[in-house]
């Protein structure tokens, strides 16, 4: 298959997160599988540049134009992320229309968050699927964003999820609350986000210890994710506190991005205060190598998030066969079952999360024996290459029960022709089908190029939410 992958966050320019990494594993496995793989992505520079790696090809876009000059209300009202919805899905469907022209794609896959394929599946002729990693619909509420911003930025998502044909989440749970609380009716296909194992494996040749500082004499727990509530960051100081207390010989390193200044501003000075330096390390955001160093060298993993679906910190920590203590919330237990790949705590409750730390320190082989099983499942089944394999096989059964929806027009033409010479029509409605073929051509070809190509249509499913005017 020829296999478009849409999405802004692709490293290394733009892998800000999770989703940049999956599309960074889904692209390279199915390459692996042997699919023809074209990524378009977000980039950090202006304009269109091309590349390759492993088997992919990806295009990275970054551009202003005509919709970013109609967006500056937008801007003005602080709606920041539904601009860049619009402006990185319009961006990668003018790039991606110049591709499909050029050779048709089998397929287009994007996530939901972000709100890539919007303008795309409005206007081209290919099959989409659409997958959920973070809906703004079910987690915009937990961040400060105003109101207008998470209206707006809703809207765009839904309309993408509305337009797909094909809607996949990364786990049990997101497919779940999906159903129930955005009344979403067409099926949802779990598909768990995988990891490339012998790619982790490799070693980088860091030293975390020289590097960063790190004691070597001490049993390290490692935390590497946003500095935000959603993750759980502003619970830690509590399990910290009495945890290093108790352990004179535990330390715990943090790694992530401190956008909202929760790390400067709450937890450092506290760890002044406390005199806690030689034993709380927060080193930044860190490149994926230097995670991958810290987390084999690290004892015990902490999860201690709010929100999860299927988080690579988690299929990190256990492909690295670390132990995790993780927080029972969302997708959280699809992946750790307690006692037997990891220890689960409340969600939100501190001393919950102590009480997981303490047995995890205490018994070496609950850690040794939860961080072999834990390793032992992602070689069973969250491989990339066994992941890509799921997606592949969702995307040919839709195209397997839907003929008529991923054929073109010439094989549209063709099978029309083909049923008249069986007697399926007179040779006067197969003529006067090519007539009504010929002139809807001339008219797009006319229409080609302009501001306007389609717009039409695409406004009514923009008034609709993609629910009327559907592809046909």
């Amino acid at each position: 298959m020829r296999i478009a992958l849409l999405s802004y966050e692709y490293p290394p320019d733009t892998g800000f997160g999770g989703i940049g990494t999956y599309s960074y594993y889904q692209a390279r496995a199915l390459a692996k599988l042997g699919h023809e793989v074209h990524v378009f992505a977000g980039a950090t520079t202006k304009g269109v540049a091309d590349s390759e790696h492993d088997g992919v090809k990806v295009t990275r876009i970054k551009r202003e134009s005509w919709l970013d000059r109609m967006l500056g209300d937008a801007k003005g009202m602080r709606a920041w992320w539904f601009q860049n919805r619009l402006t990185t899905a319009y961006n990668a469907y003018k790039i991606l229309r110049r591709e499909h022209d050029r050779k048709p794609f089998d397929f287009v896959e994007a996530p939901e968050c972000g709100g890539d394929s919007i303008v795309s599946t409005s206007l081209l002729q290919v099959p989409t699927a659409v997958k959920f990693h973070s809906p703004a619909r079910l987690i915009m509420n937990i961040y400060n964003v105003p109101k207008i911003d998470r209206e707006l930025t809703a809207f765009a998502e839904q309309l993408g999820i509305n337009q797909a044909e094909v809607l996949t989440s990364c786990s049990r749970f997101l497919a779940d609350e999906v159903a129930l609380r955005m009344h979403e009716p067409k099926p949802i296909h779990v598909v768990p986000n995988g990891i490339d194992v012998p790619m982790f494996d490799r070693d980088d040749g860091i030293d975390v210890y020289e590097r960063f500082g790190l004691p070597r004499q001490k049993q390290l727990i490692f935390f590497a994710n946003r500095m935000e509530e959603r993750k759980g960051i502003h619970i830690v100081q509590a399990m910290v506190e009495q945890t290093l207390a108790q352990y004179p010989d535990i330390a715990f390193v943090f790694a992530g991005g401190d956008v909202f200044g929760y790390m400067e501003k709450r937890i450092l000075p506290w760890v002044r205060d406390k005199g806690l330096q030689d034993r709380f390390f927060y080193l930044g955001k860190l490149s994926l190598p230097e995670v991958r160093a810290c987390l084999k060298a690290s004892s015990i993993f902490l999860i201690p998030s709010l929100w999860e679906n299927c988080p690579y910190s988690c299929l990190e920590a256990m492909t690295a066969g670390r132990a995790i203590v993780s927080s029972d919330c969302g997708g959280m237990p699809e992946l750790i079952a307690d006692r037997r790949t990891g220890l689960l705590a409340r969600n939100g409750d501190p001393a919950s999360f102590v009480v997981a730390l303490r047995e995890m320190i205490e018994d070496p082989a609950l850690r040794a024996r939860c961080g072999a099983a834990a390793r032992a499942e992602v070689e069973q089944r969250l491989t990339d290459t066994k992941i890509a394999q799921q997606s592949v096989d969702v995307f040919e059964g839709f195209r397997r029960d839907n003929p008529v929806a991923t054929e073109s027009s010439a094989q549209r033409t063709a099978r029309a022709q083909g049923a008249a010479a069986a007697g399926g029509a007179t040779a006067g409605e197969v003529a006067e089908l090519k007539a009504r073929l010929g002139a809807l051509q001339n008219e797009l070809t006319q229409l080609k190029g302009r501001r306007e190509w389609r717009w039409g249509s695409a406004l009514v499913k923009v008034a609709t939410l993609g629910r009327g005017g559907r592809r046909g």
